[in-house]
């Protein structure tokens, strides 16, 4: 619905040798909107994977592809925006779901109060406009007013806020980033970048039954200290398992780091 073929469809076909094809007709907003009017039930992992069956029930394909992703504070950093996207690969075939995800660091994700004749032009800057699209609504409102979406362009967008401050209760219209893919082209290159491990995943067989799809799901944690060899919060084993059968390994970390310096241990750094 929102373009993401072009981000990843290049990536399966070169990887996989398989042709990402979008279901024609199909509306994901039904399961949720980015702007908040129809609210996403769920988790993001349960609504990707539904939008995945959506998409295979339109095909009549096998395999379904889709992605989800949500946008706020950053989980690790204060007042700082971050997000986190998924992508997700239905086998219908073998009755199997795979999918990887990323915390997003660089994001565009953002919202401004403004009245009329307020600078703005920091802010455009700031989230990319106009090559990011924007969405305009009245910042207090009972009214039911249209929100406007997809805005790329000046006119339009003086426009919008023009009507939306008109119809606000204070008098002042809130500007926000449009999150929808194929407005946001930093949301583009991350589905780009996760499609490229999803992929990679898909490209491994289990060791033990050859199903697609072998790779890290979880990690343990307690990589010990180097002066007292008390566990610490770093991880110690990545968990390897297959989706298809109930094979799983738990492996040394993959850059070979086998313990923790003192400054990370609660013994010696309480």
């Amino acid at each position: 619905m929102h373009g993401k073929e072009s981000a990843i469809a290049p990536v399966f076909l070169a990887t996989l040798d398989l042709i990402v094809v979008p279901a024609p007709g199909i509306d994901t907003d039904t399961l949720g909107t980015f702007s908040g009017e129809i609210p996403r039930h769920g988790s993001v992992l349960e609504v990707a994977v539904a939008k995945a069956h959506l998409g295979m029930e339109l095909t009549g394909l096998p395999f379904g592809l889709a992605s989800e992703g949500s946008f706020g504070p950053h989980p690790r950093f204060l007042f700082v925006a971050g997000g986190f996207e998924l992508l997700v690969f239905v086998d219908g075939e073998r009755g199997t779901t795979i999918h990887e995800s990323v915390v997003i660091d660089e994001t565009n994700f953002a919202h401004l109060v403004t009245a009329r004749g307020e600078p703005i032009a920091k802010f455009l800057a700031q989230v990319g406009f106009p090559s990011h699209g924007l969405i305009v609504r009245p910042n207090v409102d009972d009214t039911g007013a249209e929100i406007v979406k997809g805005i790329v362009d000046p006119d339009t967008l003086e426009t919008a806020l023009a009507a939306a401050a008109a119809l606000s209760h204070d008098g002042r219209a809130r500007l926000e980033t449009d999150m929808r893919a194929h407005l946001n082209p930093t949301r583009m290159k991350t589905l780009t970048d996760l499609a490229r491990r999803l992929a990679e995943r898909l490209a491994n067989a289990c060791p033990a039954c050859s199903a697609p799809g072998w790779g890290r799901i979880d990690v343990v944690r307690g990589l010990p200290c180097e002066a007292c060899a008390s566990a610490t919060e770093w991880v110690m084993f990545e968990v390897f398992a297959c989706a298809a059968c109930t094979h799983r390994e738990e492996r040394p970390r993959s850059d070979g780091l086998t313990h923790a310096g003192p400054a990370h241990c609660p013994a010696c750094n309480p």
